[in-house]
């Protein structure tokens, strides 16, 4: 079975039981929902306790378990074809100059970490439409400026 297989019937399960990713994420629980579902999508793999946690609650074999703790290969293709995903794209290829300008001069020459990262959504009611409220939150990672003499700064953070 592949990495893709084994999403398509955890899908498959999920639709039959009728079960929602809360309800998923609730009961496997441990980590972040996002981490979660992205897991059981193939992009993350979970820990073992948690992987076997999945496991059970999905039905699956041993070895469909263990692919659950497997590093996976991430990502998909660009640009991105899915319209709500193509959004999130279309906001970074929009805004993301002035997002790393911002950055760059708040902190110094890095990056927002995607790894150590927290991501937050929630509904915002409004008579227009309901809104999407997305918080995101990123350790800052500064650029190591190798060989730097003495005297010489050897990270990117901001100078006074």
């Amino acid at each position: 079975m592949t990495r893709e297989q084994l999403t398509e019937k955890i899908l498959d399960i999920k639709r039959e039981k009728g079960w929602s990713w809360k309800q998923i994420t609730d009961e496997i629980g441990g980590i972040s929902p996002v981490l979660i579902v992205g897991a059981l999508l193939g992009q993350h793999k979970l820990v073992k306790p948690l992987a076997a946690k999945a496991g059970a609650l999905f039905g699956l074999s041993e070895s469909e378990t263990r692919m659950l703790n497997e590093v996976p290969m991430r990502g998909i293709p660009m640009p991105p074809t899915d319209p709500l995903i193509y959004r999130f794209y279309e906001l970074v290829m929009v805004n993301g100059p002035a997002w790393k300008a911002l950055i760059e001069e708040e902190f110094g020459d890095g990056i927002m970490s995607a790894i150590d990262f927290d991501f937050e959504m929630e509904r915002e009611p409004d008579p227009k439409g309901d809104r999407v409220r997305i918080g995101m939150s990123g350790k800052f990672l500064p650029y190591k400026y190798f060989g730097a003499e003495q005297g010489i700064p050897s990270l990117g953070l901001k100078e006074d």
